[in-house]
């Protein structure tokens, strides 16, 4: 089972502060460190100080981290044009060195949209479609050759196609709870298939029909890397972890029933439920960045029980 770490800056953090994490993250033995795609805090708080870009932090830490994977969860496809955004991930994968993952959503947050004056259209997940074909059939034209493509929403033609990423394929992240044309978009383009914050048993129906499209798409059903992103609260006992879901404001039993949440034992013994379902790989969602001590537990007494 692989361990992510998965942040949601616009809360409030500055780059600093997520250089600090993600080295932690690198240095603790983690796979990856992942950040969402927004420009507005949700909930309570003040966001401050302000709202970082996910591919700029990205690109910083490109340069400044070795090893681990770096990517979104997910990647707003409404706040960039295709072609751009297959811009900017090639050369954030030729900066790292070939470790960037791209998860790609259809956007949903029409506030933050409105805040900073970005269309927020109606068909999103047609769009985000036509933004996948586009994105992936740049990357994997051929070097000399051009790219075309006549859609409802994009016309691009005679490209050139560059740049080229590091990597031979950069990996494509698709998630969602959507029972039909989620599960038939991460068939026919995603190499993983993420599952936000759901239940055991919520992740296994969504899993079972990501499994079937792939299958009805002519792909094998073990081709596409199933995942959950998870809030995480780990306390060395019950009264370290009452502090720490007091930190984010969050009640100790909700986060048990819809997170790991507990002793190590416990969110060991919640992972195995995950993996028996086919859960390969789990995003963390760490809300409270200052607390290094958190990350420090998790990978001492909870990863290490994992390998």
């Amino acid at each position: 089972m692989d361990l992510r770490i998965f942040t949601e800056p616009q809360q409030g953090a500055t780059y600093d502060t997520l250089l600090t994490v993600a080295k932690a993250t690198e240095d603790l033995g983690f796979d990856a460190f992942f950040r969402s795609d927004h420009y507005l805090k949700m909930g309570d708080g003040d966001g401050l100080p302000g709202p970082t870009d996910a591919w700029i932090t990205l690109a910083g830490l490109a340069r400044e981290t070795k090893r681990i994977r770096l990517g979104t969860l997910m990647t707003a496809g409404t706040f960039r044009l295709p072609g751009v955004l297959a811009i900017q991930v090639a050369q954030v994968d030729q900066m790292s060195g070939g470790r960037v993952e791209l998860g790609l959503g259809a956007g949903w947050f029409e506030q933050e949209h409105t805040a900073y004056g970005i269309p927020f259209p109606k068909e999103k997940i047609s769009r985000l479609e036509e933004q996948l074909a586009i994105v992936t059939g740049l990357w994997a034209t051929e070097v000399g050759e051009t790219f075309d493509f006549h859609g409802e929403y994009y016309d691009l033609k005679d490209s050139p196609a560059l740049p080229k990423p590091a990597q031979p394929k950069i990996p494509v992240l698709i998630g969602g709870q959507g029972a039909t044309r989620t599960p038939r978009l991460a068939a026919r383009y995603a190499d993983e298939f993420n599952m936000p914050f759901g239940t055991v048993e919520d992740s296994e129906r969504q899993f079972g029909r990501v499994r079937a499209a792939a299958e009805e798409a002519g792909r094998a059903a073990d081709e596409i890397t199933l995942s959950n992103a998870l809030v995480v609260c780990v306390g060395k006992d019950d009264r370290e972890v009452a502090r720490r879901a007091a930190a984010i404001g969050r009640e100790v039993p909700e986060l048990k029933a819809n997170g790991l949440a507990g002793t190590p034992d416990e969110v060991v013994d919640k992972i195995g439920r995950y993996a028996k379902i086919g859960a390969r790989r789990l995003y963390l969602q760490m809300l409270d960045l200052s607390d290094l001590d958190h990350l420090e537990l998790i990978s001492s007494q909870v990863q290490s029980q994992l390998s």
